[in-house]
């Protein structure tokens, strides 16, 4: 490694767990770095799919670190839920897993002011889990961190006067009402209890890890596309989903890291609202769902489904300054008969730029296609690069060649198995 990160180079959802997963079996320590638990990454194990909200995918592999940085955001009753989730499946999770001190709370009344600004025209589509607004609240200088939690005084007159001006701002949200700094104080009183001893400065623990030649993975939820500064604006996270908001999220320098890979799928998809040019058709993209079990791991919501976008995939190579990438779900598009694959962008406004700089700009595109033959076999079995379909090859080594990134393996199947290493 010794310091590598795990980025999402299309709208999130792209296998990020399974790989980091797979990766973890040669890390030391592995650290999430931004987002919340509106993000879930499914690992398989023994047949069985485990999905992972907060707990950094690490936690599978006994004997691993799991750290949580400055740049997450916490949701303490999720937290203690995956916690519990996971002990039960005979994981020991709460000796191995540290917290950072900086990482900022996510409070009930972060999710009632969501809620109440996601109704209308103007709504992102969010899952509601009130990451937006406890973003808003760091930015603003008004949130409320894990080591606040254990100064009572400060965090009730926070509280309050974080109520006092939402209510004025969302006065028909009649949660808000019901709220105050002193019960809210008492209702997580047990949680951070039980949180403390977790609590750790993961910034000075990384420092060490790679000072005594430990190996760090460091892995982020959502992608590119929905970066706060790189996405699709505003129809993106709240938080910097890139590489580069990797070593700030857990309190590194930019050189410590070495390595940037990058998860893409074959095909792309997209959850919420948002401009997606590669969007197929209902029937087709009811047909691709249905194929890749396209529904979100956090709310089961059905995923936009569309064909890979070569412009945008370009994009996430440049702004993460990928190194290598791995393409998932190959075998999901084993029985189409033609693949398509957006190849550039007609309309794409002035100041020169490669990619539309947000939402705005890159729905006046229109997508200028190419089309693939299918290979017509199924490859999940399949586990040399040499024994692909000669069609599927092409299709990966096109991709390759146009992105200017090698293409480490590629993914036939939801297991660890199913990957074909390129070689």
């Amino acid at each position: 490694m010794p310091c590598m990160v795990v980025v999402g180079a299309q709208w999130g959802d792209e296998g990020k767990g399974k790989i980091v997963d797979a990766l973890s079996a040669e890390a030391d320590v592995v650290a999430r770095y931004q987002g919340g638990p509106n993000a879930g990454h499914s690992v398989v194990r023994d047949g069985r799919t485990v999905v992972l909200h907060l707990v950094p995918s690490g936690v599978m592999h006994p004997g691993k670190r799991c750290l949580i940085g400055n740049g997450v955001v916490i949701d303490l009753a999720r937290l203690g839920e995956e916690v519990e989730r996971l002990e039960l499946l005979g994981l020991e999770v709460r000796s191995r897993l540290g917290v950072s001190p900086a990482a900022h709370l996510i409070l009930p009344y972060h999710r009632a002011a969501e809620a109440s600004a996601e109704q209308g025209p103007g709504a992102i589509g969010t899952t509601g889990r009130g990451i937006g607004f406890a973003y808003r609240d760091k930015a603003g200088r008004t949130g409320l961190r894990v080591s606040d939690l254990f100064r009572r005084d400060d965090f009730v007159g926070a509280v309050d006067r974080n109520l006092a001006r939402l209510r004025r701002e969302f006065p028909d949200a009649a949660e808000l009402a019901r709220m105050s700094g002193a019960a809210l104080h008492e209702e997580l009183a047990p949680m951070a209890a039980w949180l403390e001893p977790m609590v750790c400065d993961v910034s000075s623990e990384l420092h060490g890890s790679l000072r005594s030649g430990r190996r760090v993975l460091l892995e982020g939820a959502q992608g590119t596309l929905l970066d706060l500064d790189h996405g699709t604006y505003p129809f993106v996270t709240s938080s910097p989903a890139c590489a580069a908001g990797a070593p700030l999220g857990v309190g590194l320098g930019p050189r410590a890291v070495d390595r940037v890979l990058g998860v893409t799928k074959a095909y792309a998809t997209r959850v919420g609202n948002g401009p997606f040019p590669s969007e197929m058709p209902g029937d087709e993209a009811a047909r691709l769902r249905e194929a890749g079990e396209e529904y979100g791991a956090t709310t089961g919501r059905p995923r936009r489904c569309g064909w890979l976008d070569l412009p945008a995939l370009r994009y996430a190579a440049r702004v993460n300054g990928l190194d290598e990438l791995v393409v998932t779900k190959l075998d999901v598009l084993d029985d189409f008969e033609e693949i398509r694959v957006v190849v550039s962008y007609e309309g794409v406004e002035r100041w020169g730029c490669s990619f539309p700089l947000g939402a705005a700009a890159l729905g006046r595109v229109t997508p200028r296609w190419r089309g693939f033959p299918g290979w017509r076999t199924p490859t999940g079995g399949v586990r040399r690069w040499p024994d692909l379909p000669a069609a599927a090859r092409s299709y990966l080594e096109w991709i390759e060649a146009e992105c200017g990134v090698p293409i480490r393996s590629v993914s036939v199947g939801a297991t660890h198995e199913a990957e074909v290493p390129r070689s």
